[in-house]
């Protein structure tokens, strides 16, 4: 059986790059890249990729994230968080599928959610922040 590689224009995806700080709001319809500070809102229709030194403080929406470093903040992932060995989340997460390696540090809780959950916490998280049960 051929494996069909899936393949990612690098034109295509945000980068944040190792020293640099952005605050405010980035909203991409393709993948990012962070290895920098974010501080303030970060939203990916595709996947987040947050490396090991970077660190995130304030609220992260995407379709799938791979986390290396740290965030602060509020998580929604519509399909896949993976926490990797070395990251840490401090806030609340919401999604639909977990990944947890040992060494990964969450504070918080988890809430398992579906898409359509996730769809909700989108319109609302637009409007107003979202109130966690």
């Amino acid at each position: 059986m051929t494996k069909i590689a899936e393949s990612v224009d690098v034109n295509s995806v945000s980068r944040i790059s190792d020293g640099t700080t952005v605050k405010g709001e980035i909203s991409s319809l393709s993948d990012i890249r962070v290895d920098g500070s974010v501080e303030g809102r970060l939203y990916s229709e595709g996947r987040i990729v947050v490396g090991e030194n970077a660190v995130i403080k304030g609220t992260v929406l995407c379709g799938d994230l791979d986390l290396w470093g740290a965030v602060e903040g509020e998580i929604y992932v519509r399909n896949l968080l993976s926490l990797k060995g070395t990251s840490s989340v401090l806030g609340d997460i919401h999604v639909k599928k977990l990944q947890v390696e040992i060494g990964a540090s969450v504070n918080g809780s988890c809430k398992m959610i579906t898409e359509s959950d996730f769809d909700a916490c989108l319109g609302k998280e637009s409007v107003e922040p979202v109130e966690v049960e």
